[in-house]
């Protein structure tokens, strides 16, 4: 994208318009069969409007992948920092932050799609895997805080932070699978449960005023 072009109110419109677009595109035909002139259509812009924005469909996704991930971390954040009093136990600081992010399997599907994609495209895969571990490093603070409520602290940090992103990952594709399965939501539970444990010890507990 051409950075020295001030990003105006209109073209910020311009620019989010055309996310809504791809998004819709890439959940109805995924992203290897997404092209520009189709998100252009949707989007009621012309192909210079989508290149005065993006470079690519790999930038679009890049930005539309960081709002969807400061949406995810914004929700997390909310349920951490409103009333816990519910939060006696790791389980029940686990039910919480799943009840905050609700299942999207379309989102699911494009993310998938894109990931395959990044893997066969050179230099793609490093800025995904950028990209992740920062996720990883915002959503620590959270669990922290939860686990602060309970008397637990973090042993290995990156080890849960990958584990959790991995179990999230693998855990919604179950669940686009078989997305009314009571067993499977209740195994994603167990298994989050088990990972936060495993990576976190007592400590001492926070006291409410």
């Amino acid at each position: 994208m051409n950075e020295s072009r001030p990003l105006t109110k209109r073209r910020a419109q311009t620019r989010q318009r055309l996310l809504e677009a791809a998004r819709e595109v890439f959940a109805r035909e995924g992203f290897g069969r997404s092209t520009v002139e189709q998100i252009c259509e949707a989007a009621g812009f012309t192909r210079g409007a989508f290149y005065s924005n993006f470079t690519s469909l790999e930038e679009l996704f890049l930005e539309m992948w960081a709002q969807e991930s400061a949406l995810m971390l914004s929700r997390l954040q909310n349920a951490a920092e409103d009333d816990v009093s519910s939060v006696h136990d790791v389980r029940s600081a686990v039910e919480r932050v799943l009840s905050a992010l609700p299942v999207d399997s379309a989102w699911f599907q494009i993310t998938s799609e894109f990931t395959a994609h990044a893997v066969r495209t050179p230099g793609l895969a490093r800025v995904m895997a950028t990209r992740e571990a920062t996720i990883q490093e915002a959503l620590l603070p959270v669990v922290d805080s939860l686990l602060a409520q309970v008397g637990r602290r973090i042993t290995n940090r990156k080890a849960l932070g990958r584990s959790l992103v991995a179990a999230y990952d693998g855990t919604l594709a179950q669940l686009a699978v078989e997305p009314d399965s009571r067993a499977v939501r209740r195994h994603r539970v167990d298994m989050f449960t088990l990972l936060v444990e495993h990576y976190s010890e007592p400590g001492r507990r926070r006291k409410f005023l």
